[in-house]
């Protein structure tokens, strides 16, 4: 057994022989930042100050030569070679937040795009899910299998738990969604999961950025702000290839029209002669970068595929001077994401 001490906070846990600092830190009911926990988002990327660690399997691009280097792992992947001394946050607003296995049923289907399914699902009576805007849940297959999805509904509106779905070619749950699941099904699910939520004891203006279903978790962040009636300026840039890929359009231009401090922006890649698009086009990170061409005074939330998220850190901590602990993302990764060992 291995000790790990957190700084700056002087924080303490022990790891079992096998186990990943991320796992050994949840268990003990420590939550550090963390998302897709398979190695393929970055969202646990942390620095080593004393110590070694076997570094586990993870997604190249994600931890580079450099970065190891330079003293920094996926504390999701890496396993202590002996006592380590890390630098992380604990993330306090968990505190309180009971992770559960439930069964929930299928209340509601509704297809919203050729590629994306919302569906609704209803807990026991005698049953409520805790969370924070903008976490996820995992349902559990056959064969140990798991499937993530982000939250779309607020907590303060959880009576029933909303997911947007989008089908994904090959892959064996988004089919089953698509070609066999009925209204009234059962399935199992964990959850809250996942660290993606709004930092409201900051008072930066807010950047949200998302492209295709990553617009789930940021609707119900951004309802719940609305809901407590946060000031802060927010701005939304929602990006897809094709304007139909946008499928809660009316939304978004709702809340910028009855919300004197929220401003929305669609962005679109791929636009067809057809489309007749009269908007933004481009890629979704660079429409931000447009306008905000110096960051360093805001807070951005960034989730969707990985492409999107990775490029936005990128280009946003190097070329509009955000700070690095003000970009706040969740990877929508896949086991398709995820490398063989490095």
């Amino acid at each position: 057994m291995h000790s790990v001490t957190l700084k700056p906070s002087g924080q303490q846990f022990q790891v079992e022989e096998g186990e990943t600092v991320l796992g050994a830190a949840l268990r003990q009911g420590l939550v550090l930042p963390y998302g897709c926990k398979s190695g393929a988002c970055g969202t646990c990327k942390g620095k080593i100050l004393e110590g070694s660690v076997d570094y586990g399997v993870y997604t190249k691009h994600v931890l580079t030569d450099e970065e190891k280097a330079k003293g920094k792992a996926l504390f999701c992947q890496a396993k202590p070679l002996g006592d380590l001394v890390i630098e992380a946050r604990a993330v306090g607003a968990m505190k309180g937040i009971q992770i559960k296995t439930l069964p929930c049923r299928v209340q509601q289907m509704q297809r919203l795009a050729d590629d994306v399914m919302v569906l609704r699902l209803k807990l026991p009576a005698n049953e409520r899910l805790v969370y924070l805007a903008g976490q996820f849940i995992e349902f559990l297959l056959k064969r140990g299998a798991r499937r993530s999805f982000s939250m779309a509904s607020a907590p303060h509106e959880a009576e029933l738990i909303e997911l947007h779905v989008r089908r994904v070619a090959g892959g064996n749950f988004t089919e089953h969604v698509f070609t066999a699941m009925k209204e009234r099904d059962i399935l199992r699910f964990e959850g809250p999961l996942g660290v993606f939520f709004l930092r409201e004891e900051s008072e930066r203006p807010i950047v949200f950025v998302a492209s295709g279903t990553g617009f789930a978790p940021i609707k119900a962040v951004i309802q719940e702000a609305l809901h407590k009636g946060v000031a802060r300026p927010m701005t939304l840039y929602w990006g897809g290839r094709r304007p139909k890929d946008l499928y809660m359009n009316e939304l978004p231009e709702k809340w910028a029209a009855e919300q004197a401090n929220f401003k929305y922006v669609p962005v679109i890649s791929d636009a067809l002669p057809e489309d007749a698009w009269p908007g933004r086009t481009g890629f979704v990170h660079r429409a931000v970068m447009e306008d905000f061409p110096d960051l360093s005074g805001h807070q951005v939330y960034a989730c969707g595929v990985p492409i999107m998220v990775d490029s936005a850190r990128k280009d946003f901590l190097e070329q509009c001077r955000l700070p690095e602990d003000e970009f706040y993302a969740d990877s929508f990764t896949t086991q398709a994401d995820v490398a063989g060992p490095t």
